[in-house]
């Protein structure tokens, strides 16, 4: 059994083939139109289908109007049209195609429906601290019934079947789970009844269409929630009504572990789906999960399953399937684990993208990259961090002859220099990609070699300027016989000297945060000065935020929030309070800027003419860095 061959699903009659076993599993997206699976499904969807995934389960759906967890969630007696839309299409290349069904109960909000949240008791919700109201049986009952209507619709438009969440935004799991089911009725006498209902009510609506079960097998809550134990004993119970089951984790207050950041090592829930696979029938597929990104980890994960879902690996590269079928999975883009551009429970992420395949999310918008260009040229391309190793990649696809020259000795750019702080390894694999797959296409680079005005005026075809960025101006006084140190020097190999350290970040991004791990890793005592009431505050973008804190602290880091750095000199670091303007002295023998940075365009300065993209513009994150860079190459004159 391999990745790449097929597998049959169905037990209740009919069955269905999935050409492989990589599913492409159910995430939000914010891409519907109203409450609708929407045209940018549609061709969200399609673009993995092409790209050579076995089964596509489309983003979960809502089975009743009293849940409306975030901005833009699908409501499934709205999603009929989309859902059929989205069956032709993936049908006509061989995929199965599953609608999500869910109801996330108290973890959501009022402020989209203006009415009380429904879950088993009124325990508040640990992101919002709403309390919702307590389900009456006569909502309970709705709910059932919610699911079923949703499974036939679903089924009626042409879906191979349904998934049921009882996941980690889930109110089948709320029920499941002492942490939230605190009632005194029959629904909490026997937890798993409300999940028999649902999926009785499910299996009777689906016929013989396929019937999955997302199921948190482990909430990281051993005194009240659902355990690894447990789990097995719920699906074997639930068991007779399924036709798959998927081994997640996560809890109402564990929000961060179903889909972690690269802190944490992939393939962490292999062992709840092999405990799955032992205890359950053999005709009962388990499907693994759990930031399973990489080709060769997915073929072993197939000794604990029989499917795997490599959902934020298909984002990253939608391809993933055809690459891993032709033998080439060394040319599959990596997923490095970021959360950066592909969760958008976030106002900062409106909707699903990738930093380093910034078409996702836009596939019915964006061009296409390879297009044979109708007039090659000969392309100067000036740095190559990702902007430019994005742009000279482009570019080379398109037809075009590519020299690009980098006056450091490695390519990267600010993504090595990113790479090399505690728990952000990943990072350089996207800049080995890109290095790689621009090296593989022809594209000649010359590192060590210094771009001058003089050169680039010289070079008679277009030039893109991609020169990145260097450290901002200082708002704080540095005595003489200070030592301050740029974060990026430090993550490139600075040697610090010996002493206490603090850490100044103005940002509330991940560069600050990964150099204090990285320094009280070493055995250094570090402070970390943030204006901000929050430590990294930017991380909650990516799901970081409250797991940074507890490393910080378990690492022993000192945060002095509030604290505006003023000055510095040989022995402290004089801060003043953000509220009060109080000042006090924080033990420094070195500090650490972890600031805001600006662009080296010394060479546009010189001919304002040349186009520029990434942090040659405005220094900001990596998504930004490819996505102009691609856009600089696909706007060279056709």
């Amino acid at each position: 059994m391999t990745l790449t061959s097929p597998v049959t699903l169905g037990r209740h009659g009919a069955t269905r083939d999935a050409r492989n076993r990589l599913m492409f599993g159910p995430h939000e997206t914010n891409l519907a139109r109203r409450r609708e699976i929407s045209d940018r499904h549609v061709s969200y969807y399609r673009r993995r289908a092409v790209g050579g995934a076995g089964v596509i389960v489309t983003e979960t759906a809502s089975v009743h109007p009293s849940d409306w967890p975030y901005e833009r969630a699908p409501l499934a007696t709205d999603c009929a049209e989309g859902w059929a839309a989205v069956a032709r299409t993936c049908h006509d290349d061989g995929v199965l195609v599953v609608a999500a069904l869910g109801h996330a109960g108290g973890q959501g909000s009022s402020a989209y429906s203006q009415a009380p949240l429904w879950a088993p008791s009124p325990v508040p919700d640990v992101a919002t601290r709403e309390t919702p109201k307590e389900m009456e049986h006569d909502d309970v009952a709705a709910v059932v019934e919610g699911f079923a209507h949703a499974t036939r619709l679903a089924v009626a438009a042409g879906c191979d079947g349904v998934e049921v969440n009882a996941g980690q935004f889930s109110l089948v799991r709320q029920f499941l789970s002492g942490l939230t089911n605190l009632r005194a009725d029959a629904y909490g006498e026997d937890r798993q009844r409300f999940a028999r209902e649902v999926l009785a009510a499910v299996r009777a609506a689906a016929g013989d269409a396929v019937v999955g079960l997302r199921l948190s097998c482990d909430e990281l809550a051993p005194w009240a929630g659902i355990t690894p134990e447990m789990s097995v004993e719920i699906a074997r119970s639930l068991a007779e009504h399924l036709d798959y089951v998927v081994a997640v984790r996560g809890s109402i207050y564990t929000a961060w572990a179903t889909r972690p950041d690269g802190h944490v090592p992939p393939g962490f829930n292999l062992p709840l789906a092999h405990a799955l696979r032992a205890a359950l029938p053999a005709d009962l597929p388990v499907v693994a999960q759990g930031s399973i990104v990489d080709p060769a980890m997915a073929e072993q994960a197939l000794e604990h399953a029989d499917l795997v879902e490599m959902t934020r690996a298909q984002i990253a590269d939608p391809d993933l399937g055809a690459k891993i079928t032709a033998g080439i999975p060394e040319q599959v883009r990596p997923c490095i684990l970021c959360n950066q551009a592909c969760q958008v429970r976030d106002a900062r992420n409106p909707i699903v993208s990738c930093v380093g395949e910034p078409s996702s999310g836009h596939e019915w918008e964006d061009p296409p990259v390879g297009v044979a260009t109708a007039a090659p040229a000969e392309v100067l391309v000036v740095g190559a961090g990702p902007a430019g190793l994005e742009a000279a990649r482009v570019a080379a696809l398109a037809g075009h002859t590519v020299h690009l020259v980098e006056r450091a000795a490695r390519t990267g750019g600010m993504l090595r220099a990113a790479a090399a702080g505690a728990g952000r390894e990943r990072l350089a694999a996207l800049a080995d990609w890109l290095d790689a797959e621009c090296r593989r296409i022809g594209v000649r680079i010359d590192t060590g070699t210094e771009a001058t005005a003089e050169s680039v005026a010289a070079h008679g075809g277009p030039v893109l300027l991609c020169t990145g960025s260097r450290p901002g101006a200082r708002r704080y006084e540095a005595a003489d016989d200070a030592t301050v140190v740029d974060a990026d020097d430090l993550l490139a190999g600075a040697e610090v000297p010996d002493g206490p350290v603090a850490v100044w970040d103005p940002i509330g991004g991940p560069i600050g945060i990964s150099v204090a791990e990285l320094l009280a890793a070493q055995g250094k005592e570090v402070s970390f000065l943030t204006p901000d009431l929050i430590v990294g505050q930017q991380l909650s973008r990516t799901g970081d935020l409250a797991v940074a804190h507890t490393r910080l602290h378990q690492a022993g880091v000192a945060l002095e929030k509030r604290s505006v750095l003023r000055r510095v000199d040989a022995a402290t670091a004089t801060v003043t309070d953000t509220f009060t303007g109080e000042p006090r002295d924080v033990k420094a023998a070195v500090v650490v800027d972890a600031g805001y940075r600006r662009p080296d365009d010394t060479l546009w300065q010189a001919d304002e003419s040349q186009p520029r993209a990434g942090d040659a513009v405005s220094p900001r994150s990596v998504y930004e860095a490819v996505l102009e860079g691609r856009r600089l190459a696909l706007g060279l004159a056709p």
